[in-house]
């Protein structure tokens, strides 16, 4: 058992936000570890670890996970898939909410809204640019975006854009918006999210019971209540 005031130093991206700030007491209670994270886009975060930034855990995307497994940044056998997430749309809190049942509709939300906000180095941003140069819209969506590496929907809440796009979890982590629902099923894309231990982590030790803790299925509500999917083995 960790000694009391004991931290765990976390790297993570900002789809994970909620589920730890949320668990972060009863991880506490029945570890005696406290969880100290450093919050930003997945991209963000690689760049930072490229510049030589370390803490006990990371939580990124699966892909980049195994990028850092084969950089030897990241143990390989400490690892563990914790949750899946979709992209969604939010708008400012009372606002219409238009219709994106379609990719007709969709494109057509996308068209006639005043300003759109998107990430910029986030998996939910990236993925976002490829769809609407898809659709054909990208030099009328680029021209009114606004792009961030945090919460787009900190716009959506001041009302500077009319339409949000992010992962589910990272909209329901701002408040005065609402979500309108994820993408069309045909452009949705499902992102999984990984844990793993640094190499030079400062605590291991504390670094696999934090990942431990994520991963167990009794933390499923916590994830499901967060706009996440628990992990399972059939998936």
């Amino acid at each position: 058992m960790a000694a009391s005031g004991a931290s765990v130093e976390v790297l993570s991206t900002l789809a994970l936000r909620g589920v730890l700030t949320e668990a972060a007491d009863d991880f506490r209670a029945r570890h005696r570890l406290a969880i100290a994270a450093t919050y930003t886009s997945t991209n963000a975060a690689l760049s930072l670890v490229g510049d030589g930034t370390r803490a006990d855990v990371a939580i990124l995307t699966h892909d980049a996970m195994e990028r850092l497994v084969g950089e030897g940044v990241i143990i390989a056998d400490s690892t563990a898939d914790i949750a899946r997430s979709g992209i969604g749309i939010a708008v400012p809190a009372d606002a219409p909410k238009p219709d994106i049942s379609t990719v007709t509709a969709f494109k057509r939300a996308l068209l006639e809204a005043k300003a759109v906000a998107f990430s910029r180095s986030g998996a939910s941003g990236m993925y976002f640019a490829e769809v609407i140069e898809r659709l054909g819209i990208a030099e009328e969506v680029r021209r009114k975006a606004k792009v961030i590496d945090t919460y787009v929907g900190e716009f959506a809440a001041r009302h500077e854009v009319e339409l949000a796009v992010q992962q589910i979890s990272e909209l329901m982590s701002v408040s005065g918006i609402d979500i309108v629902g994820p993408l069309p099923a045909e452009l949705q894309t499902i992102t999984v999210f990984a844990a793993g231990v640094f190499a030079e982590a400062r605590d291991a030790a504390g670094a696999a019971e934090l990942i431990a803790y994520l991963a167990a299925p009794a933390l499923a509500p916590v994830l499901i209540r967060k706009g996440l999917e628990p992990v399972t083995s059939a998936q």
